[in-house]
């Protein structure tokens, strides 16, 4: 694991967050001809989004896959979509793939995504993208939930987790991706931040791998973290 600071605030860290995603973009393409991201919702990626549509890169090549979602109606502020399609989606050439969260069969839509998932890429993303919560968790691996022990399976239902059902790619396939970032801000992330970075078990995050996995984090967040290997 490599912890990157970048000082200056949000839009630094986005800018960087977004030149690194590119760059594996460019390195999957470069070998495969097509490349995989699954990219995770909150308040954090927004820009990072934003940042990203603005580079060049042959996006028609690139599918997008979402690392989780709440279960809520289309358009629902809780959507991590909305901010994906505003800022990315709506923006840019490439094939996405969605949770199917208003599918009344939350097993059989979650069985649906990983077997999409294994059509097309094996089950191997390129690129997964992470964030971290205040309490530790990623993706969306709430704290003592059960999802964490799932591996006969890609995607599966959680929570629910802060009122809202979720659907969520597994430890397995987050793991198998060929690179993982973390993107953390604020000095609420400076706890679960540290946790991490020691390879602490006391916190969802902590069932991520440690080996091509890189944490890029703000200046408040990472106070208490310092750069590790």
């Amino acid at each position: 694991m490599r912890v990157e600071i970048i000082p200056g605030g949000s839009g630094p860290l986005a800018e960087r967050a977004a030149v690194w995603v590119a760059d594996q973009l460019w390195s999957a393409i470069a070998e495969r001809d097509v490349a995989h991201i699954a990219v995770s919702g909150g308040t954090t990626p927004k820009a990072m989004f934003a940042a990203l549509a603005g580079l060049a890169l042959p996006w028609e090549r690139v599918h997008v896959w979402q690392v989780d979602e709440r279960v809520a109606p289309d358009g629902d502020p809780a959507r991590n979509l909305n901010d994906l399609q505003a800022a990315l989606l709506s923006k840019v050439r490439a094939t996405a793939h969605l949770l199917a969260v208003t599918d009344p069969d939350l097993p059989a839509a979650a069985a649906a995504y990983a077997a999409e998932l294994h059509a097309a890429c094996d089950g191997v993303l390129d690129v997964v993208h992470l964030g971290l919560g205040d309490d530790g968790h990623t993706a969306s691996w709430p704290p003592g939930d059960p999802v964490v022990d799932v591996t006969d399976s890609d995607a599966a239902p959680a929570g629910p987790y802060q009122d809202h059902l979720r659907l969520t790619l597994t430890v397995p396939a987050v793991n198998r991706a060929r690179q993982i970032m973390f993107l953390v801000a604020g000095a609420a992330k400076a706890p679960p931040l540290h946790e991490l970075v020691i390879g602490s078990s006391s916190i969802p995050a902590s069932h991520v791998r440690r080996d091509d996995v890189v944490v890029l984090a703000d200046g408040t967040s990472s106070s208490a973290s310092p750069p590790t290997r």
